[in-house]
Protein backbone atom coordinates (compact mmCIF):
# COMPACT_ATOMS: atom_id res chain seq x y z
CA UNK A 1 0.00 0.00 0.00
CA UNK A 2 1.60 3.75 -1.12
CA UNK A 3 1.35 6.86 0.70
CA UNK A 4 0.16 10.02 -0.50
CA UNK A 5 2.85 11.75 -2.57
CA UNK A 6 4.96 14.67 -1.16
CA UNK A 7 6.89 17.25 -2.27
CA UNK A 8 9.68 19.21 -0.85
CA UNK A 9 12.04 22.16 -1.79
CA UNK A 10 15.34 21.98 -0.99
CA UNK A 11 17.84 24.37 -1.02
CA UNK A 12 21.37 23.76 -0.03
CA UNK A 13 24.40 26.41 0.91
CA UNK A 14 27.96 25.67 1.36
CA UNK A 15 30.55 24.28 -1.02
CA UNK A 16 27.60 22.34 -3.34
CA UNK A 17 28.42 23.59 -6.62
CA UNK A 18 31.54 22.21 -9.12
CA UNK A 19 31.03 18.68 -7.16
CA UNK A 20 28.59 16.70 -9.17
CA UNK A 21 26.19 17.55 -6.43
CA UNK A 22 23.90 17.92 -9.19
CA UNK A 23 24.49 14.65 -11.17
CA UNK A 24 24.39 12.73 -7.73
CA UNK A 25 21.16 13.93 -6.85
CA UNK A 26 19.47 13.63 -10.57
CA UNK A 27 21.03 9.84 -10.89
CA UNK A 28 19.50 8.80 -7.11
CA UNK A 29 16.04 10.57 -7.67
CA UNK A 30 15.59 8.34 -11.08
CA UNK A 31 16.98 5.47 -9.17
CA UNK A 32 14.38 5.85 -6.59
CA UNK A 33 11.77 6.77 -8.49
CA UNK A 34 11.29 10.50 -7.44
CA UNK A 35 10.25 12.83 -9.66
CA UNK A 36 11.31 16.88 -9.64
CA UNK A 37 14.53 19.11 -10.89
CA UNK A 38 17.67 20.06 -9.31
CA UNK A 39 19.62 23.23 -10.11
CA UNK A 40 22.83 25.99 -8.94
CA UNK A 41 21.48 29.01 -7.92
CA UNK A 42 23.08 31.91 -9.32
CA UNK A 43 23.56 32.54 -5.41
CA UNK A 44 25.92 29.84 -4.87
CA UNK A 45 23.42 27.56 -3.77
CA UNK A 46 21.75 24.41 -5.03
CA UNK A 47 18.19 23.80 -5.30
CA UNK A 48 15.87 20.94 -5.78
CA UNK A 49 12.17 20.08 -5.79
CA UNK A 50 11.41 16.30 -4.90
CA UNK A 51 7.86 14.75 -5.44
CA UNK A 52 6.78 11.10 -4.08
CA UNK A 53 6.63 8.37 -1.55
CA UNK A 54 7.61 10.13 1.71
CA UNK A 55 10.76 7.80 2.23
CA UNK A 56 11.74 8.49 -1.08
CA UNK A 57 11.77 11.94 -0.79
CA UNK A 58 13.24 11.99 3.03
CA UNK A 59 16.06 10.20 1.31
CA UNK A 60 16.60 13.21 -1.32
CA UNK A 61 16.51 15.74 1.27
CA UNK A 62 18.99 13.68 3.62
CA UNK A 63 21.11 12.97 0.48
CA UNK A 64 21.37 17.03 -0.19
CA UNK A 65 21.95 17.25 4.12
CA UNK A 66 25.47 15.61 3.08
CA UNK A 67 25.74 15.51 -0.81
CA UNK A 68 28.33 13.86 -2.59
CA UNK A 69 32.14 13.28 -1.03
CA UNK A 70 33.93 16.68 -2.40
CA UNK A 71 30.61 18.70 -1.09
CA UNK A 72 30.48 20.95 2.45
CA UNK A 73 27.51 21.00 2.68
CA UNK A 74 26.95 23.60 5.53
CA UNK A 75 23.09 24.92 5.83
CA UNK A 76 20.26 23.54 4.38
CA UNK A 77 16.46 24.81 4.27
CA UNK A 78 13.75 22.44 3.66
CA UNK A 79 9.94 23.86 3.03
CA UNK A 80 6.96 21.11 2.39
CA UNK A 81 4.88 22.26 -0.76
CA UNK A 82 1.62 21.45 -2.52
CA UNK A 83 2.54 18.60 -5.02
CA UNK A 84 2.17 19.23 -8.60
CA UNK A 85 2.56 15.62 -10.01
CA UNK A 86 5.67 16.28 -11.39
CA UNK A 87 7.14 12.77 -13.39
CA UNK A 88 10.56 12.23 -13.99
CA UNK A 89 13.50 14.29 -12.50
CA UNK A 90 15.68 16.97 -14.65
CA UNK A 91 18.89 19.01 -14.63
CA UNK A 92 18.12 22.95 -14.89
Amino acid sequence: MSSSPVRRRVVARGRVQGVFFRDTVQRRARAAGVGGWVRNRADGALEAVFEGEPNDVEAMVALCRTGPPRAVVEEVEVVEEPVEGIHGFSVR
